[in-house]
């Protein structure tokens, strides 16, 4: 029995020292990709603020082609919304664009349901580098509620998310520059 209580001791010692360090740890991460399409800028804007195009080139998305859809309001404007129910890769979730700059950068809000419940903000920034060529940054953040933002202390999530993030640019370019 001493034993026993030794254990349980020692399990309560350490779910406590988790849940100390989590108020210490920090809340939120960000993850930044870019690359250079060989398009003009307009032509890139014009693509990927319609978040309907994410079909065909975000890695997250295609990740389930049976995925359940609905839309509201007009692609491309500020107050479109994108819901997603998809298998267990995919998930639940809605997003929806709440800032526009013509030809410079989409504002994205996500809210995922399932598997995690959470919120994040994807911005889409274009830039000119020529007359031809266009620069497109991907940034991605989000928040991570206590407790559970004692995985930022073990998880790079730069490393994690920003491999999709380039599979996901990758896939952009090469749809852009052959459409």
């Amino acid at each position: 029995m001493k034993v026993l209580k030794m254990i349980l001791l020692g399990l309560l010692v350490m779910v406590v020292l988790v849940l100390i360090t989590a108020l210490f740890a920090g809340k939120e991460y960000r993850v930044e990709r870019e690359i250079l399409i060989d398009k003009e800028v307009a032509s890139v804007f014009g693509y990927v603020k319609q978040l309907k195009n994410q079909d065909h080139y975000n890695k997250w998305v295609m990740r389930d082609p049976q995925m359940k859809k609905t839309f509201k309001g007009t692609d491309g404007t500020v107050g479109f919304r994108y819901d997603w129910e998809g298998n267990k890769e995919a998930g639940q979730g809605e997003q929806e664009i709440t800032g526009l700059v013509d030809n410079e950068k989409v504002e994205i809000s996500i809210h995922f349901i399932r598997p995690f419940e959470g919120n994040a903000k994807n911005t889409i920034i274009t830039e000119p580098v020529t007359d031809h060529k266009t620069k497109v940054i991907s940034q991605f953040q989000s928040d991570v509620a206590y407790p559970m933002n004692i995985m930022l202390l073990f998880v790079n999530f730069d490393d994690v998310l920003g491999k999709d993030l380039e599979a996901t640019l990758a896939t952009l370019k090469n749809r852009v520059e052959n459409n």
